[in-house]
Order: structure tokens, then sequence, then C-alpha cells
């Protein structure tokens, strides 16, 4: 069996599913670990290939019933753990040996699709945005937050230029009736941003992104994620992320380029400069991007990026340099209502 589905014969297609399928190869077998199950869809692939097994994490208890079809039809060769991904490395064996550790970090269609969760601007029911094993809801951090660490989050985690003035709008609105629903901080934050070309992009956008960010702990998870998924792996073992925002792709960029030996030497003359401190062999050189026809029959797909890289056979040692560097959104993410 050819190792790239067409899209035309996919349901519900995961985005960059034949990347992913090209770049770990399940024709030729081996053991998968699916970070981010969510529907199912790159998990469903890959048992499509004989001699492949498949352990999937996901933190949202919807998945369980995607899982448990899977479960009942592959009961030799899929398995479903929920938890954080962050835990991979607690709860997945050290001996696993998987071929590839593969993560989407996007939303998935049943979590936008479902009114009652809070992440579409358009619904009705509860302001959540939680994904599972959570502290805070979007609810407590709307109505809770002050306005300086309501701007800071915003700003931050958003990259919203707006940052201060939306919070202030935000403010001024929850001290005569607390916000209840995502459609509602929608138009509050329409409204603060009513001089704001729409183009393609709701005005609420980025900070939608900045609040689910912090009720998920995305970033610090992303770390945690990143720094098991080495541990785990063994030579010629390869890690995929696939991000959708800029905060994300930033940190993948960093951690796969300080690890590797693939670092720009200065000078195309001099010797490849070594380091010693690597946990990749090889990574991508740059972030793939979903196809034009991908994007035209599956929108969400168009702001994805892939990144991967291959596991070397150094000894894991804790990448400090990557958690210093990005010390400021693990401690946002800490901040007390």
């Amino acid at each position: 069996m050819n190792a790239t589905m067409s899209l035309e014969k996919t349901t519900h297609y995961p985005v960059m599913l034949d990347q992913i399928l090209s770049i770990i190869s399940p024709q030729h077998g081996g053991t998968f670990i699916d970070c981010t199950f969510g529907g199912g869809g790159y998990s469903k692939a890959i048992l499509r290939y004989p001699n492949t097994k498949v352990l999937a994490i996901d933190r949202d208890t919807f998945t369980k019933k995607y899982a448990d079809v899977l479960q009942n039809k592959f009961p030799d060769r899929f398995s479903f753990i929920q938890n954080r991904f962050s835990n991979l490395d607690k709860i997945i064996r050290s001996n696993s040996n998987p071929t590839a550790i593969i993560f989407d970090l996007g939303l998935s269609s049943f979590q936008l699709s479902d009114s009652t969760r809070g992440f579409s601007f358009h619904s009705k029911g509860s302001l959540s945005m939680q994904m599972g094993f959570n502290t805070y809801s979007a609810y407590d951090v709307i109505n809770n937050l002050e306005k300086k660490k309501l701007t800071k989050l915003i700003k931050t985690f958003g990259e919203e230029k707006d940052g201060k003035i939306i919070a202030n709008k935000i403010i001024k609105y929850i001290k005569n009736k607390f916000i209840n629903t995502a459609s509602e901080l929608s138009e509050i934050i329409n409204d603060a941003k009513k001089n704001y070309k729409k183009g393609n992009k709701n005005p609420a956008t980025k900070t939608f992104q900045a609040i689910r960010i912090f009720v998920n702990q995305e970033l610090t998870e992303l770390y945690l994620g990143l720094v098991a998924a080495t541990k785990l792996l063994s030579a010629g073992g390869k890690l995929i992320i696939i991000s959708f925002h800029s905060l994300e792709d930033r940190m993948i960029k960093y951690f796969f380029k300080s690890y590797s030996n693939l670092n720009n030497n200065p000078s195309r003359y001099l010797p490849i400069k070594i380091n010693k401190s690597s946990l990749f062999s090889s990574i991508s050189k740059k972030a793939l991007i979903p196809s034009e026809k991908e994007i035209l029959q599956n929108n969400k797909s168009r702001s994805a990026k892939l990144r991967f890289a291959v596991r070397n056979n150094s000894l894991f040692f804790h990448p400090e340099q990557f958690k210093r560097k990005f010390e400021g959104y693990f401690k946002l993410e800490e901040m007390r209502l």
C-alpha cells in the first residue's frame, strides 16, 4: 500500500496527512504515538497499514467515543490513554521504541462545532474553552482577571496590539454584567475593534487564542511535550509537530535548531560546526505548509506549519537553554486569577 492517501478518499481529512504519512512511512510498520488523538484521523490512517501499532493520547474526554471505535476494531494494535501529552514519558513505557511521535496542536472540528464548549465565536453555551485537566475556564479568566493582567495576557498570547483597548472594554462590561458565552465575548471584542479591517479573520481571533492558551496552559504543555517526546525517542525516531500560530512555531523551530547539528554555519567555506549538545541528527530545513488543494478542501488548514526532526543516539539531557528562552510564557501561564 502506498503511504500517500488522496484527499478524496479520506473522510474528515486531518491536517497535512499526506505529508505526515510520507515522513513516517507506515508501510514499513512500526509503533506510532498520536499525542493529539482528537477525532482519530492520523491514528486511523496509520492503522490501515499492516504491522503498525498506535498509542494515542488526548486530554479531552469527548475523544473517548472515537477512541473506543478504533479499540474495538484494532484491539491488538491500538490503545488509548486519557491524559495530557506533557505526561508522555510517564504514561508510555520507556522501552516502547516509537517509530514516530506526532503532535497536531490545532483545535479539532468537534471542539469548534460543539456549541457547549465555547471555542467558537458564535457559541452560545458555557464560556469554557477547556480541553481537559484544567484549573480555570475562560469564564473564570474573563470575569476575574484584573485589567493589567488581562491586557498582558491578550497582548502576549494573542499578539494583539489592541490588547489594552480590548481589556478596558471587557472590564467596563463586567462591572454591570458577567460575560457568560463566547458569542457575548466576541461581540464585546468586535465593538472594541470596530475600526478593524476584517478580511478573512474575525476581529476576536487573537483574543480568543490568548484566552484559550492560558486556560489550557498550551505553551507549557508544548514545552513539556517536546521534552518528553525527545526523551522517549530512540535513534532514528521521528518527532513531528503541526502548529497553527507563531508562538508555537517559534518554540518548535528554536527547539529543533538549538538541539541539532544543523545550525547555520557562519560561512559555507568553513568546516561544519558540530553541536556537541545535540539531540537530533537532522531537522526539516523549513516548515512545510498545506498544498493549495488541501486549503481549498479544508480551509482550517491554511495556517498550519509542519516541522519534524530525527532523533540521534545521544543520551537525553534536559534542554535548559530552551526552557530559559521561553520562561516568560511559562510564568504568564502560571498567573493566578
